[in-house]
């Protein structure tokens, strides 16, 4: 097992995500939180299926958020048959503070990015979309209308490495994994005028309008701990 790598997010041997957030209120607390996490999985075996396990510390220090990659349905069943109790009650008998947001489980649809590209990110944007039911077709749709954006942007920001756009399996939401050089830079990107992403050009607001998306929300994340069979 390799530690501290970070994921590959496209790796083809993944076709199942977990990703679940923890919201924990504060930078003293936050650390604490992940390193109980990380402690707690190596406190068991690892489980078959299991391809790599990562921590992400929110930059505002109120948030760890947990993404792990598994083979497949098959993988994740016999997890949850065969994970012991005690590991998630000794975890949380230890940090009582973590108020433990839903876990989702995703399918990655569409990446972008740079084939060869070496840049190490220095910040990772999670972009959580939700709908107001299920409908994989719409999620499908929604992420083609973000690639069609981005493409029509004629400068995009130097600063994005990657983004990887993953479909909820119960057909509600979506996850953008999206990497980039440092925080500063994606919210320059954000920031700046003109077709990008923080413009209000006809193709971004078509994605940010988009019927039946009910909440999104942006969060900046650092890399902090990852496992990887």
């Amino acid at each position: 097992m390799d530690n501290n790598t970070m994921p590959d997010i496209t790796r083809p041997d993944s076709r199942l995500v977990w990703a679940s957030e923890w919201f924990v209120g504060s930078p003293e607390v936050q650390r604490k939180v992940a390193d109980a996490a990380l402690g707690a999985w190596d406190s068991a075996p690892w489980p078959e299926g299991l391809l790599s396990h990562n921590v992400l510390l929110s930059t505002d220090g109120e948030r760890v958020a947990h993404y792990s990659q598994w083979t497949g349905r098959e993988a994740v069943l016999a997890f949850r048959r065969t994970d012991p109790p005690e590991r998630v009650r000794g975890l949380l008998a230890e940090v009582p503070e973590i108020d433990r947001r839903q876990l989702v489980e995703y399918e990655l649809y569409r990446s972008a990015f740079t084939p060869g590209d070496t840049r190490v990110p220095g910040c990772v944007v999670l972009v959580e979309v939700e709908f107001d039911g299920p409908d994989p077709r719409r999620q499908r749709d929604w992420i083609d209308a973000v690639f069609e954006a981005l493409e029509a942007d004629p400068a995009p920001h130097p600063g994005g490495i990657s983004g990887h756009f993953h479909a909820s399996t119960d057909g509600t939401r979506v996850l953008n994994y999206a990497e980039w050089e440092t925080e500063q830079a994606h919210i320059d990107a954000l920031a700046a005028s003109g077709d990008g992403v923080g413009s209000g050009g006809a193709k971004w607001d078509r994605v940010q309008n988009y019927p039946g998306m009910v909440r999104s929300r942006v969060t900046r994340y650092r890399f902090y701990q990852g496992a990887t069979a």
